[in-house]
């Protein structure tokens, strides 16, 4: 088979590689993704208020997204499938490490937390006519091998009237020295090696593959890491990690 003639892909080789080594660590909150568990509250707080306020259902309920389809995309090892199952959610989590899912599935199995995980890619869940209320796309755009492609796919499973959460890293010098050279070399947060700088995703480049499918922003926050407290909080700087909120019109 030609170059040419081979099928597009968001998979990047390397980096299922450098994430499936690492798969037995997902679940330890004082190992390598130790940062994912200090950020969880806060992207879970915010996904949580935000959904339920655009879906009308009341945040302070026991299972608020009863009823609720989602697709947490990039799943690993299932640090927000889990949350969103138990607020009562119908989740389907992919990833394209096999690895990644089978921690996932072992540790929800033991968690007694039902979530359908499934070793597949965004492109090939959007062939099958997969739909979904919520798309989850959190800390995952930054490590494709085609953001478009990726983009395209993920926009095209959200129902209308649906929503697609994205987290992920600026493309600037600010996220270079402190997610890159402070995270990874200096405090040794990730591994070396976590993040590219030229990966990274400036908003203005999630808002045009948004309009480019049909959806268009409806939030934006930043997020940064208060050291005194040691956790992660809300911010109006999305210099170095932001989330966004897209909707697709009724």
């Amino acid at each position: 088979m030609t170059a040419t003639a081979r099928k597009a892909t968001t998979v990047d080789d390397a980096e299922i590689a450098r994430f499936s080594a690492l798969s037995r660590e997902w679940w330890n909150p004082s190992g390598k993704f130790r940062v994912l568990h200090k950020f969880n509250p806060v992207r879970l707080a915010w996904i949580r208020e935000r959904a339920c306020q655009h879906f009308g259902r009341d945040a302070g309920a026991i299972a608020p997204f009863d009823g609720l389809r989602i697709l947490d995309i990039g799943c690993g090892g299932g640090l927000i499938a889990e949350p969103m199952a138990r607020l009562g959610a119908s989740v389907v989590a992919a990833d394209a490490s096999r690895t990644n899912i089978e921690v996932a599935r072992i540790h929800a199995a033991e968690s007694g937390v039902g979530v359908d995980y499934r070793e597949t890619t965004a492109e090939a869940l959007a062939e099958a006519g997969e739909a979904f209320d919520i798309v989850l796309n959190l800390e995952v755009v930054e490590h494709v091998a085609d953001v478009p492609l990726f983009m395209q796919a993920c926009c095209s499973m959200v129902k209308p009237g649906g929503l697609m959460f994205v987290a992920t890293i600026n493309r600037t010098a600010k996220a270079f020295a402190l997610a890159i050279v402070g995270a990874e070399y200096v405090l040794g947060w990730l591994p070396k090696g976590t993040h590219t700088w030229d990966k990274f995703v400036t908003p203005a480049e999630l808002d045009a593959a948004f309009a480019a499918n049909a959806m268009h922003r409806i939030d934006q926050t930043g997020v940064f890491y208060n050291p005194l407290a040691d956790e992660w909080r809300a911010s109006r700087d999305t210099d170095v990690n932001y989330m966004m909120l897209a909707a697709r019109p009724a």
